[in-house]
């Protein structure tokens, strides 16, 4: 019985690829999350002058 069976390397796989779509999925949040922000600060900044 080898550690390199099929199963094995199906669900190594599996998890890794969960791993990086939750990392990108944050990424990409975090990229919404910052527009958001500088839209209001701009807004924000208009608004005073």
């Amino acid at each position: 019985m080898g550690r390199n069976n099929e199963k094995n390397i199906k669900a190594h796989n599996d998890k890794l690829h969960k791993a990086q779509n939750k990392k990108k999925q944050a990424e990409v949040a975090r990229k919404e999350k910052l527009k958001e922000i500088v839209k209001k600060f701009n807004e924000d900044k208009k608004n005073e002058e």
